[in-house]
């Protein structure tokens, strides 16, 4: 199995279930890894054959800047779902890190895996 990855994708958006939350902007880190077969494209050296993860990415940061939800599992579930259906993906594995909400914590926030891994 291949994978395709994006590493700390910084997005800005309101989130959070404190009033002081829904008032500003907070920035979240997202890690993403997706299972995409490389061989075609690989052979075919076509960015029309890959999983574009510029394409991916640009697709998050729209959805994600213009959310408002309280949780970052709902955000997860949704950004998760938007990567299966609308780019094909079989499985994918999302971080999503809400950095600074846990005095004392770096970051804190989710990590899923939905679909089917291929071997």
């Amino acid at each position: 199995m291949d994978i395709v990855f994006i590493e700390d994708l910084r997005i800005d958006t309101v989130i959070g279930i404190y009033d002081w939350e829904r008032r500003v902007r907070q920035t979240l880190s997202f890690d993403l890894e997706m299972a995409f077969d490389n061989t075609r494209p690989a052979a075919s050296d076509d960015i029309a054959a890959t999983l574009n993860y510029k394409d991916v990415s640009k697709r998050l940061i729209e959805y994600v800047e213009a959310s408002s939800f309280g949780l970052v599992e709902t955000l997860a579930e949704r950004c998760a779902a938007i990567v299966r259906e609308e780019f094909g993906v079989a499985w994918v594995r999302l971080k999503l890190s809400k950095p600074g909400a846990v005095r004392g914590a770096r970051s804190v926030g989710v990590r899923i895996e939905r679909g089917v891994r291929p071997d």
